[in-house]
């Protein structure tokens, strides 16, 4: 069945990098003909892409998409300046922890001061943007990552840290234990220069696996 019309699919270059991907290796090709069309998840570039991965830290996607949803109905909160603004009874309110709160004011007041800025993460090489981004307290390396997967859809970022890719990767390669971040590296190595993509098509196999749905936000 193919997807409804409004369904957001991979931009031409993106579809041609997953149709090496499926060449090179057939457990990938498996993905979209067992899981359906692969959607293709967004953020934006900014304050709020890196807010976002706040929200996601540590829980699932469904929850975060609730979150997310009620946080962005609260006025301002794109803005770094509007977030500053907003009190923490709003923000608890909205579903966030008190640390999630401390470390979302502490991105707001990179922004507001310099430190981060849209532009300049746009323009540095990866490693370079995600050092800068993990700098600021309450980053690490799996927010700065996933900044650049989605936000600015980097191609060859891949979060091997994420439990999900770990868990997903184990289950399409056949591996009886989850694989370390360090072994994930070397499986997704060949897959090089289009590890992003593999991110998104085992991120789409993890949640064909566990029933849900395509799009969660």
């Amino acid at each position: 069945m193919p997807p409804p019309a409004d369904f957001p699919v991979p931009p031409p270059e993106a579809r041609a990098g997953l149709n090496r991907l499926a060449r090179i290796d057939p457990d990938l090709r498996r993905v979209e003909k067992v899981a359906g069309p692969l959607p293709w998840r967004t953020r934006q570039p900014g304050f709020g892409g890196l807010l976002n991965a706040i929200v996601g830290q540590q829980i699932s996607n469904q929850a975060a998409a609730a979150i997310w949803r009620r946080v962005c109905a609260l006025e301002g909160c794109h803005d770094p300046e509007g977030f500053l603004l907003l009190d923490d009874d709003s923000l608890r309110t909205a579903g966030l922890s008190r640390p999630k709160i401390s470390h979302a004011r502490a991105v707001a007041e990179a922004f507001r001061a310099g430190v981060l800025a849209t532009e300049a993460l746009a323009a540095m090489p990866d490693e370079a943007a995600v050092a800068a981004i993990s700098s600021v307290r309450g980053l690490g390396v799996w927010s700065a990552e996933i900044y650049l997967l989605f936000a600015l859809q980097r191609p060859d970022v891949f979060p091997a840290g994420d439990l999900a890719l770990q868990a997903a990767a184990a289950d399409l390669k056949g591996l009886s234990t989850r694989p370390t971040p360090k072994a994930l590296r070397e499986i997704v190595a060949p897959w090089q220069p289009h590890r992003a993509l593999a991110a998104r098509l085992l991120w789409h196999w993890w949640r064909h696996l566990c029933g849900r749905p395509s799009m969660d936000d």
